[in-house]
C-alpha cells in the first residue's frame, strides 16, 4: 500500500470517526428517528401510489390498456347498471386518488422532517451544553492560551453547521430512499429492461461527489477558523472601544475586520463552488437518461401513458438521487465543524476531584505552602515557596510585575495545581477536598472587576441560589455601596449593563467587595482590591475590608503599599521566590527590595 493511499484512508477514517460521534448524540433519540423513518416510508409509498394513479388515469382518459381501471369500471357497471359511463367514473376515481396520495405524501414528508429536524436541533443543544460545561471545567491555563472569540465561534457557528449536517443528512437518509424505492418500483413495473438501463446512469453521480467532497471539508474547516478570527476581532474591538477611539484606530480596525471578512467569504465561496459543481453534472446525467427513455419508447412502441409515467418516475427519482448524492458533502461539511468542537471536548481536565475527595467543612485554622513550585508548561513561575498562615492573620504580597504574586494566590482555590510541593489546610493537602467545598471557603476580589448584566442585587448575591435582600443590603452597607445604589433608578433592581459598564470604576469595585462580604468566607483573597478606587472610596472600602478581615485569613496583593502597612506579615516576591518577609517597619529598616518599592511610591 502506497504512502499516499494510507494517508487517504487515514483521513477517511477520521472523517467517519468524527461523524460517528455526532450520530451517537443523535442516537439518544432513536425513538424520534424511528418515527421519522416510519413517516419517510409513508412518503415513499405515497409516491408510488401517485405514479400508479397517474398511469391508470392516463390509460383510461387518453387511450391504452389498464386492467386495474377496467376492473373498476366493470365493478361499477355491475353495481350501478344505470350508470351512463362506468369507464368515466372509474377514471375519475383513479384520478381522485392522486390528491389523496399527495396528502399522504405531504403528511409523511412533514412529520418525517419535523421529527428528524427536532433531533438535529436537540443534538446541537446537547453539544452546546456539553461544550459550555466542559469549558467551565477547564483550568485557567486553557483560557490564557485561547481567544474568547474563538470559543464563542465554536459554541455558536460551529454547532449551527453541525445542526444542518445532522438534521439534513439524517433526514435525507431516512426519507429519500423510500421515495427512490417507490419511483424505481414503478420503473421496473413499466419496463424492467429500460429501468435497468436508466439506473446504470445514476452510479455515475457518485464520481463528482467524491471529487468535490474533500474540497468541501477543507474549505469548510478553513472557513470556520476564519470565522472564529472574525469573532475574536469583533469581541476585542467592542470591549476595547474606548482605546480604539482614543487612539483613532477606527479606520484600521474596519480594515482589519474587512480583511478577515474577505477571507471568510473566499472559503465560503470555495464550499459553494464545490457543492454547486455537483448538481449540474447530475442534471446532465438525468437528461441523458430522459433522452434514452424517449428513444427507447419510440423504438419499442411503448404506450403514451406508460412513457409519460416512466418519465414522471424518473423525474420523481431525480430529487432523492440528487439529495442522497449530496449526503457525503453534508457529512464533510458538518464533520469539519465537529472537528473543531471535539478538539475542545477532547481537552483533558487537569484539575479534577479525586475519587476519594471529601467535603471541606471543618473550621479552618491554618494554611501552609510547603515547598511549592509552579510552572506554566516549561517556564518556572514559583520556586520553593514556604510559609504558614494562622486564622486571623493578614498576609500581603508585593513585588514587581511578573514576580508571581497573582499566580501564588491562584493556587489556593486550585485555579492551577502546584507543579511540586503542596498547599495544606489544617495539615491536609487541598487536593484531598472537593473543589466546590474548597472554593466555598474562599472569597475573591480582583483588580479586574467582573460583574454581570443583571441587577445589582443579583450581582451581590452571585454564588447563592436565592437572593436574600437583607443579606444583600447588609453587605452593600459594609462595602459603602448602599448609598449610591439607592440613587439608581430602580435601586437594587437596577440592571448595570455588561461588565457593569453603567457604573464608575469605584462603584464596580465596591459591588465586587460587597459580593465577597455577602459570601462571608473564612479566607479572603484580595488581588489589588482597591486599585480602581479614588482616594475617598479607597478610604471607605479599606475600612470595610478591615472589618471584614477580623478573624479571617487574608491574602492580599497590593501595588499601593499604603493599603498593606497594617498587614501582619508582608512577603516580597522576586522572580518567583520569597526574598523578604516581615512587617512594614521591619522591611523598611532592612533597606531591601521593599524599601526600594516604597521609596518609588512615596519619595518626591
Amino acid at each position: 500500500m502506497t504512502k499516499k493511499r494510507r494517508a487517504e484512508e487515514g483521513v477517511a477514517g477520521r472523517e467517519w470517526g468524527t461523524y460517528s460521534r455526532l450520530i451517537q448524540y443523535a442516537w439518544e433519540y432513536k425513538g424520534r428517528i424511528g418515527l421519522g423513518l416510519l413517516f419517510g416510508a409513508l412518503c415513499g409509498g405515497s409516491s408510488f401510489g401517485m405514479l400508479a394513479s397517474l398511469q391508470g388515469g392516463l390509460a383510461s382518459g387518453f387511450g391504452g390498456t389498464e386492467s386495474f381501471v377496467n376492473r373498476i369500471a366493470n365493478s361499477l357497471h355491475d353495481l350501478i347498471p344505470i350508470a351512463r359511463s362506468s369507464q368515466f367514473m372509474a377514471t375519475l376515481l383513479v384520478l381522485l386518488a392522486l390528491p389523496v396520495f399527495a396528502i399522504f405524501r405531504g403528511v409523511g414528508f412533514f412529520l418525517s422532517k419535523y421529527f428528524i429536524e427536532w433531533v438535529g436541533h436537540r443534538v446541537v443543544m446537547n453539544i452546546r451544553n456539553d461544550l459550555f460545561a466542559h469549558v467551565q471545567d477547564l483550568p485557567l491555563s486553557f483560557f490564557t492560551k485561547t481567544r474568547t472569540g474563538e470559543l464563542m465561534s465554536r459554541t455558536t457557528a460551529d454547532t449551527q453547521m453541525v445542526e444542518r449536517g445532522v438534521s439534513t443528512v439524517i433526514g435525507d437518509a431516512v426519507r429519500e430512499p423510500f421515495i427512490l424505492i417507490g419511483a424505481v418500483a414503478m420503473l421496473i413495473k413499466l419496463d424492467a429492461r429500460l429501468a435497468g438501463l436508466s439506473l446504470l446512469l445514476f452510479p455515475i453521480c457518485v464520481i463528482p461527489v467524491g471529487l468535490f467532497g474533500h474540497k468541501v471539508r477543507r474549505y469548510a474547516k478553513e472557513g470556520q477558523a476564519k470565522l472564529a478570527d472574525l469573532s475574536s476581532i469583533q469581541q476585542e474591538t467592542i470591549t476595547g472601544t474606548r482605546i480604539v477611539k482614543a487612539f483613532g484606530m477606527e479606520a484600521a480596525e474596519k480594515k482589519r475586520f474587512a480583511h478577515y471578512c474577505a477571507q471568510v467569504f473566499r472559503r465560503q465561496i470555495g464550499v459553494t463552488k464545490a457543492k454547486a459543481s455537483v448538481l449540474p453534472i447530475i442534471e446532465v446525467i438525468a437528461m441523458v437518461g430522459a433522452v434514452v427513455v424517449i428513444l427507447y419508447g419510440r423504438w419499442s412502441g411503448m404506450a403514451l401513458n406508460e412513457l409519460v409515467t416512466f418519465l414522471g418516475s424518473m423525474v420523481l427519482m431525480y430529487d432523492p438521487v440528487k439529495k442522497l448524492s449530496r449526503l457525503h458533502l453534508g457529512i464533510q461539511q458538518s464533520s469539519a465543524a465537529a472537528d473543531r468542537i471535539f478538539e475542545i471536548l477532547d481537552i483533558e481536565l487537569t484539575i479534577t476531584d479525586r475519587v476519594d475527595a471529601v467535603e471541606l467543612s471543618e473550621t479552618i485554622e491554618s494554611v501552609e505552602f510547603r515547598n511549592v513550585s509552579f510552572s506554566y508548561e516549561e517556564e518556572p513561575v514559583l520556586r520553593e515557596i514556604n510559609f504558614q498562615v494562622r486564622t486571623g492573620e493578614c498576609i500581603a504580597f508585593v513585588g514587581s510585575s511578573g514576580s508571581g504574586k497573582t499566580t501564588l494566590v491562584s493556587l489556593l482555590p486550585r485555579f492551577f495545581d502546584v507543579s511540586s510541593g503542596g498547599i495544606l489546610v489544617n495539615g491536609r493537602d487541598i487536593r484531598e477536598f472537593t473543589q466546590a467545598s474548597l472554593r466555598k471557603q474562599i472569597g475573591l476580589v480582583t483588580q479586574d472587576t467582573v460583574l454581570f448584566n443583571t441587577t445589582v442585587a443579583e450581582n451581590i448575591a452571585y454564588g447563592s441560589s436565592q437572593v436574600d435582600m437583607e443579606e444583600v443590603k447588609s453587605a452593600a452597607r459594609r462595602a459603602h455601596a448602599h448609598d449610591f445604589i439607592m440613587e439608581m433608578p430602580q435601586g437594587y433592581e437596577t440592571k448595570i449593563g455588561e461588565r457593569g459598564i453603567r457604573l464608575s470604576g469605584g462603584q464596580r469595585q465596591r459591588l465586587a467587595i460587597a459580593r465577597a462580604i455577602r459570601r462571608n468566607p473564612p479566607i479572603m483573597i484580595l488581588d489589588e482590591a482597591t486599585s480602581a478606587l479614588d482616594t475617598e472610596s479607597e478610604r471607605q472600602v479599606q475600612a470595610a475590608l478591615d472589618e471584614l478581615m477580623t478573624n479571617r485569613t487574608v491574602f492580599a496583593i497590593a501595588h499601593r503599599l499604603s493599603t498593606i502597612v497594617q498587614a501582619d506579615r508582608i512577603m516580597v516576591l522576586d522572580r518567583g521566590r520569597i526574598v523578604e518577609v516581615g512587617t512594614h517597619d521591619e522591611l523598611l529598616e532592612r533597606d531591601g527590595i521593599y524599601k526600594y518599592l516604597y521609596d518609588l511610591q512615596f519619595t518626591v
